[in-house]
């Protein structure tokens, strides 16, 4: 008989004990695809029908979503298509804790409803005295829309036509800025704009004059803008967008602004993002002046745009906790990862790779320091083993340069090494 006549039955199939434990586990869903799969084998003649069960087990994912960890060999520290900032240690173990009943808004000792969030923004304060109040939602686009809708809904938003940026995937701040109800009034032109052209605007319909950090580009040559300081005796509230979420000054980025600097310059309230430079979870802050923070808590909107408990507890520990991986790879010694990279090639060589230890120039990505290159190191490859190094276990992502693959270090902790070792010497055969 035509072995393609013979696929087994499915639940018999599934009644194979590793796959009855891995329903269990990732969701009878999920097993049953496998199993699925295993039989249309069977039936293309590509697999032995005593194999089904065998077969499944392999095909079975490791987690029950589908989002699979990466090792990020790109150069780009905060790779958006890679997830941006990965978590520390600490704030995954306060996700993970929080996963279950949480007492999110409630107090355990007088048993009744507390304030949602109540931690993360006490230690957001804590990490920026200058600000008089703080907020967090769930992103930054969310932290900006909140502030003009609040501030400015029906009236007028003052903005240098420099700042009036694209930041990824068509998202445009005009765009997000109008759609709040808020007109804007731009001032000045692409390259230069003055004091002169925002005092000419601001008048009786003005919300608020905002300033956006230009974020993923540069203009150089024939250019002027205006300081945050020089536009606080304007007579409205002043909105910064630092977008890459610098709480304080960071010596590696001496031009990046950070939300400290911009409240001391007199901003009235500061908006940043959580999964960039500060190195937690996605969300938007808000920082600032009493009434302004107030207003925008106390909105309709903000209730939309609140954060889930997983975020609060990975924001919360991210602020408290010890140095992030981002700050890590920022802080990273160019010798150390040289000294790694030639080590990797050595023992790659050895086995009969074609790799060599290389300079390489790392970025911080996510709109961070534009045009900024971080002194790195990289092991280079033939670049025939991009593809299969991205679609192994665990995948490793690098980049293409000049012919070849190259898996740069900046943003690889120390103790993957021997991950990415066995990883190329996989592909390698």
């Amino acid at each position: 008989m035509d072995s393609r006549r013979r696929v087994p039955r499915t639940d018999v199939v599934l009644a194979d004990p590793r796959l009855v434990a891995a329903a269990r586990r990732l969701g009878r869903t999920v097993v049953k695809d496998a199993v699925a799969e295993a039989q249309l084998r069977v039936r293309q003649g590509a697999l032995d029908p005593g194999e089904v069960a065998d077969a499944a087990v392999a095909a079975l994912p490791p987690y029950a979503a589908s989002l699979r960890p990466v090792i990020n060999m790109t150069g780009v520290l905060v790779h958006t298509n890679l997830g941006r900032a990965p978590l520390s240690p600490a704030a995954m173990e306060a996700a993970v804790a929080a996963a279950g009943y949480t007492d999110v808004e409630f107090d355990l000792a007088t048993g009744v409803r507390a304030r949602r969030g109540r931690g993360v923004t006490d230690a957001l304060a804590r990490a920026v005295p200058a600000a008089e109040d703080v907020h967090v939602v769930n992103n930054n686009a969310a932290a900006l829309v909140l502030a003009a809708t609040v501030l400015a809904a029906g009236r007028e938003i003052v903005v240098s036509r420099g700042e009036l940026v694209e930041i990824g995937d068509g998202f445009r701040i005009p765009d997000l800025l109008v759609s709040t109800g808020a007109r804007l009034r731009e001032v000045g032109t692409t390259n230069r704009t003055s004091r002169a052209d925002y005092l000419a605007a601001v008048g009786p319909r003005t919300g608020f004059v905002l300033k956006v950090h230009p974020s993923n580009f540069r203009v150089e040559g024939f250019t002027g803008s205006v300081e945050v300081a020089a536009l606080t005796g304007l007579g409205v509230p002043v909105v910064a967008d630092i977008g890459s979420g610098l709480l304080t000054r960071e010596p590696s980025l001496p031009e990046e602004p950070d939300a400290v600097s911009m409240l001391k310059a007199g901003a009235g309230l500061v908006t940043a993002s959580g999964d960039k430079l500060l190195g937690g979870p996605q969300a938007g802050l808000l920082l600032g002046a009493r009434d302004l923070v107030e207003r925008c808590r106390r909105h309709p909107l903000a209730r939309a745009l609140r954060m889930d408990k997983l975020t609060l507890a990975a924001l919360e520990a991210t602020l408290r906790g010890p140095a992030t991986p981002i700050h890590q790879a920022l802080r990273a010694d160019p010798a150390v990862l040289r000294d790694r990279a030639e080590a990797l090639a050595v023992r790659l060589a050895e086995a009969g790779v074609d790799a060599r230890a290389v300079p390489s120039e790392a970025t911080v990505g996510g709109g961070g320091a534009p045009g900024v290159p971080l002194p790195s190191a990289a092991v280079s490859l033939p670049e025939r083993f991009a593809v299969p190094l991205r679609t192994g276990d665990p995948p490793v992502v690098g980049r293409a340069e000049g012919g070849r693959l190259l898996l740069d270090l900046r943003a690889v902790p120390a103790d993957r090494d021997g991950d990415v070792l066995r990883a190329v010497l996989r592909v390698n055969g």
